[in-house]
């Protein structure tokens, strides 16, 4: 059960404020009852609630797909750079929203950005395996050597091993990586390791669900219910 003005804004109707003074106004029903208390209880999913006459299509949770673009930092605020939430139409926004993982400043591609923690949690735990497929172009070329390599762990300047991640060689200095981990930099330091220079870098696949072509960089869409299962599909196809 939930407070009706904090469902109003959990919707990004309103502010707190603004909640109150439109249910004290009589603007809001709930099941076609007029409700004049902002603390009023009820459970959103079974009830109808309208604003105006207009009933809200309630969502628990807000998930997004997002083409993310170079020169953007994965981060809710920034006191210097632009955020992916600073990118988000504001017909999506909504108190606690966040990037679920994150892509470097000048990595684009495939970002799922949400307000569900447990959701994201899934999604960002190394235990759960969640490959994270991405398009990479380098100054040398990667061989069958650089494969076995990534596919035995790389280890890092510092010691620190990577878990086995898979490269598929595209041709010249092109490359498929995933990984199901999400370290600091960690695509560039493997290349690194292996003395090559990453140049561009795009993530394309999050488990199941591949980037929408017909996304620009900096847009973004909801997710479909399918598409949020798909996500899982490749965890659930190892059990």
């Amino acid at each position: 059960m939930e407070r009706l003005d904090k469902i109003l804004v959990s919707q990004n109707i309103c502010s707190r404020k603004e909640a109150g003074k439109l249910i004290r106004q009589k603007l809001v029903k709930v099941d076609g009852e007029v409700i004049t208390k902002p603390d009023f209880k009820l459970d959103p999913e079974t009830c109808v609630v309208e604003l105006r006459g207009q009933a809200l299509d309630f969502k628990k949770h807000i998930y997004l797909m997002m083409n993310k673009p170079s020169g953007v930092v994965s981060a809710t605020e920034d006191n210097l750079d632009e955020t992916v939430i600073d990118l988000i139409p504001d017909e999506y926004k909504r108190p606690g929203i966040f990037p679920a993982g994150r892509l470097d400043k000048d990595t684009v591609g495939l970002l799922i950005i949400t307000d569900d923690g447990d959701f994201a949690h899934r999604l960002m735990s190394p235990k759960k395996k969640i490959y994270k497929k991405y398009y990479a172009e380098l100054d040398k070329n990667p061989d069958e050597n650089t494969v076995k390599a990534f596919e035995n762990g790389i280890v890092f300047r510092d010691n620190t091993k990577c878990l086995p991640a898979k490269l598929e060689l595209l041709g010249g200095c092109r490359a498929y990586v995933e990984i199901c981990e999400g370290r600091f930099h960690q695509v560039k330091k493997m290349f690194a390791a292996c003395e090559m220079t990453v140049k561009y870098l795009k993530r394309v696949k999050i488990g199941g669900l591949e980037l929408d072509s017909n996304l620009n960089e900096g847009e973004c869409r909801e997710l479909s219910k399918d598409e949020q299962t798909v996500i899982f599909s490749q965890q659930i196809a190892q059990k």
